[in-house]
């Protein structure tokens, strides 16, 4: 059994409790997980209020914090190799996108450590005479940051990076499942020399360590990443305390294919935008809307490359899907498809969880064509593709804004003009045209709807983190006149 330790005002200790975490290859567990309670969120939320007002970092100026993100951007990428190692053990995500997503995610330091001293007020051009008036951006204060399993290190990135290029402090929670890879991070936190409860790197439950951390009285900002019933908590608890939220949520992205698309390309694509981290993204493209006219061809092309999917080992660089990254997942996921399956739904290939050791399923297509299925509503999280198909484009966009969710969304098209208005139509905060996942630190995501307010990424991101303080200057020498003589 490995040990992590959590990490508090610069320094690591076991915390109030101890858990253990599961393999998700193997369904045993492998290490041991400090367990954060109200009385660790306390410190640390009082380490970041701390640091946020006294000693070096409330001090340091903007291009000074730029350069100790470049230290922790280089830090990442020298020690990829042992994260993504990490965060394949814990959540059995694939050695060959964790070994590279992790390697991208320095990029996105670099760039919030570029952009730390361009976080720019404005000189106002005031209706006043003898009055200089200009705005300054100053942070926002502590921030809560939560993340879950899937991809921590990349969805932790996109909140630290801006969070601290504004001059915030924070305290992260690690999700309870798979937490090893950001209790890892907190070292080269340590080893790029933040300054003491500049960041704190903590993981528990939601009752014990969640709840507590969000409705603390000293944070100012959450940002949270999960599921629209934990959102809907956090939400709740954001009113104990008056902190702003941004929230990336689930989603249930349309993947819309026309006739005149490259299907080749479009099946390459879907495969990647569904079955890539064995289903479990939040911009999944789990929902196939097909024109009828090609559908049969397009389903007989996926079923060759579902089938053809390498199920094995996550830490094999050989594996193209792994496990599911914990039991009561996989249960959800055959849940969702043996509902959908008595709804009417017909299973192309998949449907099914392997036997033996680890939380496998297999590659599921599921032909969900005029049936009202449970797996074309609800985000199931695992590697399901529903697919109903269309007769014409107004039929597509209905189809694809059928939803509560708003993350992403992708459309296959030659037909240029087409391509322009769907972008306009489709409900989204994402549309990818004859693309699927691609992402850079420069282009800000989040959804509509169920999916989330606010943006993570880009400039967008870091002024989330900020406050505006207006200034006014009177410049004239006169004497400020008696208020109560009339003039």
């Amino acid at each position: 059994m490995q040990s992590f330790q959590q990490y508090i005002d610069g320094v690591f200790d076991d915390g109030s409790g101890r858990f253990d975490s599961v393999d998700p290859a193997t369904g045993n567990a492998w290490a041991s997980m400090p367990e954060a309670r109200e009385d660790d969120v306390d410190r640390a939320v009082k380490a970041a209020e701390r640091a946020l007002w006294t000693g070096a970092w409330a001090t340091m100026t903007a291009s000074a914090r730029g350069k100790l993100l470049y230290k922790l951007a280089d830090l990442v990428q020298l020690n990829a190799p042992r994260l993504a190692e990490l965060e394949t053990r814990d959540t059995g995500k694939i050695i060959r996108e964790t070994s590279a997503q992790i390697a991208y995610v320095a990029d996105y330091y670099r760039y919030y450590a570029g952009l730390a001293d361009k976080i720019e007020g404005s000189t106002l051009a005031i209706d006043k005479a003898e009055m200089d008036v200009w705005t300054r951006r100053e942070p926002v204060g502590v921030v809560a940051a939560i993340v879950p399993w899937n991809s921590q290190l990349f969805l932790s990135a996109v909140k630290i990076g801006p969070a601290l290029a504004a001059g915030c402090t924070m305290v992260v929670k690690a999700s309870e499942d798979g937490p090893a890879p950001m209790l890892e991070f907190a070292r080269l936190v340590d080893e790029a020399g933040f300054p003491k409860g500049v960041l704190n790197i903590i993981t528990g439950f939601g009752p014990s360590c969640g709840n507590a951390l969000t409705r603390h009285p000293s944070v100012a900002h959450i940002a949270f990443t999960g599921g629209p019933v934990t959102a809907a908590h956090v939400v709740r608890n954001s009113a104990e305390n008056l902190a702003s939220t941004s929230l990336e949520l689930g989603g249930k992205s349309p993947f819309i294919v026309f006739a005149d698309a490259d299907l080749e390309s479009a099946a390459n694509a879907q495969v990647a935008g569904i079955f890539a981290a064995t289903g479990q993204s939040c911009v999944a493209g789990s929902r196939l809307i097909v024109e009828r006219s090609v559908k049969d061809d397009f389903i007989s092309l996926l079923k060759v490359k579902a089938e053809a999917i390498r199920i094995g080992t996550p830490l094999d660089m050989a594996t193209e899907v792994g496990p599911l990254c914990t039991r009561r997942q996989r249960d959800h996921v055959e849940q969702i498809v043996s509902a959908s399956v008595n709804a009417g739904a017909k299973v192309v290939t998949g449907g099914r969880a392997l036997e033996g050791d680890g939380f496998y399923y297999l590659p599921t297509i599921l032909d969900c064509d005029g049936v009202d299925s449970p797996s074309m509503e609800n985000e199931l999280f695992g590697p399901v593709l529903s697919v109903v198909s269309f007769a014409n484009e107004d039929e597509a966009v209905a189809l694809a804004n059928d939803t509560r969710f708003g993350l992403a969304s992708g459309v296959f098209t030659q037909n240029l003009t087409r391509a322009h208005r769907m972008v306009k139509r489709i409900r989204a905060g994402i549309v990818w045209i004859n693309t699927y996942r691609a992402v850079s630190p420069i282009a800000p995501f989040g959804g509509y709807g169920q999916s989330g307010h606010g943006r993570e990424g880009g400039l967008a991101a870091a002024l989330d983190f900020t406050r505006t303080k207006t200034v006014w200057l009177r410049t004239s020498d006169e004497p400020f006149p008696d208020p109560f003589v009339m003039r």
